[in-house]
């Protein structure tokens, strides 16, 4: 596989089994940045999401055993460091993040300053939620996060996300596993490294269903604020 760090930026695509959307979502990137380069994570899949991905023009990564989403993000994002890149901006491989939105996050990190942007579906105030459990679940993160960050942050779960070089370096060492969004704003805010949220819509996926269900739901509530602890408390012990 050979990758050329192209204007600075890659698109990362993490995929598992998602051979149905992922052609397509990687011709849609192509078609809102011609010559970006494109990388999709291919976490074990038991389909072909692989061969479409490469026959859509995209580089893939295939990985050797399924890690699950933040490992796959977390090979993405080392990867990208090792090869110099300056930018890297992450997409699903289901279809729900529209590409169209690529360029404002893309703006964002090379002029706000900032080290994580992210694609916000809440930040216009004309979002929904894909179920009643996640809305509770964003409500509940938006009111522990705004006094861990010192901000609000209307989109806490919104996997559409950009990061700089320095975020790149810190999350290419280290990634949260099972969930990441969440504990990855509290790492990046011990670190006093700033975020901001972009406007963007977001899309039922192109096919297939989500695995997060009702209980599933309950229990990455549960799990993510015990990450979000575990990470508060190492920073207060470092600090002592």
């Amino acid at each position: 596989m050979t990758i050329a760090a192209t204007d600075g930026l890659l698109i990362i695509v993490p995929a598992y089994n998602e051979e149905a959307s992922v052609g397509q979502v990687v011709e849609e990137i192509r078609q809102v940045l011609p010559g970006v380069d494109v990388l999709v994570i291919d976490d074990c899949s038991l389909d072909q999401t692989a061969a479409v991905a490469r026959r859509a023009g995209a580089q893939v990564l295939s990985l050797p055993y399924h890690l699950g989403l933040g490992g796959a993000v977390q090979a993405g994002y080392k990867l990208a460091y090792e090869l110099g890149y300056q930018y890297v901006i992450r997409t699903d491989g289901d279809g729900q993040h529209d590409p169209r939105y690529i360029p404002a996050i893309y703006e964002a990190l090379k002029t706000s300053g900032c080290q994580m942007v992210i694609g916000s579906r809440f930040i216009a105030g004309d979002g929904a939620p894909s179920s009643l459990v996640r809305g509770l679940g964003i409500r509940f993160f938006r009111f522990v996060l705004r006094p861990i960050l010192g901000q609000p942050v209307y989109d806490p779960t919104s996997g559409f996300v950009g990061v700089n070089r320095e975020a790149l370096q810190v999350f290419s060492k280290s990634f949260p596993l099972e969930y990441p969004e969440i504990e990855a704003l509290v790492v990046l805010q011990r670190r006093r490294f700033r975020f901001k949220e972009v406007p963007c819509r977001m899309r039922p996926r192109m096919a297939g269903r989500s695995t997060i269900t009702v209980l599933k739901s309950f229990y990455y509530i549960i799990h993510v604020l015990l990450g979000v602890f575990v990470n508060v408390l190492k920073y207060e012990r470092r600090r002592r």
